[in-house]
């Protein structure tokens, strides 16, 4: 069904209804913007946080005030998430908004919005692949086409196994090394069709690639962002030094705040 909007444009001219249902059908981040039942997925099944869990969230509320704690909201959200399997049970925001004292709609609302939330379940490797220009034109598709090959799954999709789900997104920010994939929480970079394949074999292994000295691992062998020259600049580490004895007094002049705090 049509909503108010997609009739507006319709009856405007210029658009063919067939690509308004198409608009109409599009979810946010490969998700709809609102909630169907499942046989797993709905006001029945139950959720709670851990023992384990509810001492962390007593961590997150405890760095918020007293009558803020929908601050804590979206790290509560993402905790849910993960103690899910990767995904947010209708009853897992319902229990986030008791934490936090709001109506369930105002968690809906971020969860639907922010796309590091997904309302529907994923695979054990959550495969996000960016598709922006920089992976583009260094060859994204060539991964996807890969990925769904190897796969035997289609862009939105799950493997019938439940180890990977497959999802093109937008811009990840690792644009100097593309081609690039987030698997779950990490960047795989600098992907060629070949060591994307070795990736999803040591994923089905459990033996996904341990992360590099900053964080993510390109999978070509350099180190960080760095060129075929290696490191060229910033190779030596400037180390401030300040008097220690600065506060003892315990006041100071802030004519020279900068002075005391080495800058």
């Amino acid at each position: 069904m049509l909503s108010a909007a997609s009739k507006l444009l319709l009856r405007r001219g210029g658009v063919s209804k067939g690509h308004v249902q198409n608009i109409a059908a599009r979810g946010f981040a490969g998700q709809k913007s609102f909630h169907i039942d499942t046989p797993t997925n709905n006001a029945d099944v139950p959720f709670d946080f851990t023992e384990e869990n509810y001492e962390l969230v007593d961590k997150i509320l405890s760095k918020y005030p007293v009558h803020y704690k929908r601050a804590g909201m979206i790290p509560l959200l993402d905790l849910a998430q993960r103690q899910a399997g990767g995904w947010l049970p209708l009853n897992a925001m319902n229990k986030v908004a008791q934490i936090v004292e709001v109506s369930p709609v105002r968690v809906y609302e971020v969860a639907s919005f922010y796309t590091m939330f997904n309302r529907n379940p994923v695979g054990k490797y959550f495969i996000q692949l960016c598709g922006t220009t920089p992976c583009m034109i260094n060859g994204a598709q060539d991964i996807k086409k890969t990925i769904m090959e190897e796969l035997n799954i289609k862009d939105g999709e799950t493997t019938p196994d439940g180890l990977f789900t497959l999802l093109e997104v937008e811009c990840l920010g690792a644009c100097a090394n593309a081609p690039m994939i987030q698997l779950n929480d990490d960047y795989y970079e600098c992907l060629t069709p070949e060591t994307t394949k070795q990736l999803l074999q040591a994923c089905r292994e459990g033996k996904p690639p341990a992360m590099g000295k900053w964080g993510s691992l390109p999978m070509n062998g350099q180190v960080s962002c760095e060129g075929p020259l290696g490191k060229t600049s910033l190779n030596e580490i400037h180390v401030y030094k300040t008097d220690a004895s600065r506060f003892k007094k315990g006041s100071v002049d802030p004519a020279s705040v900068k002075k005391h705090m080495a800058y």
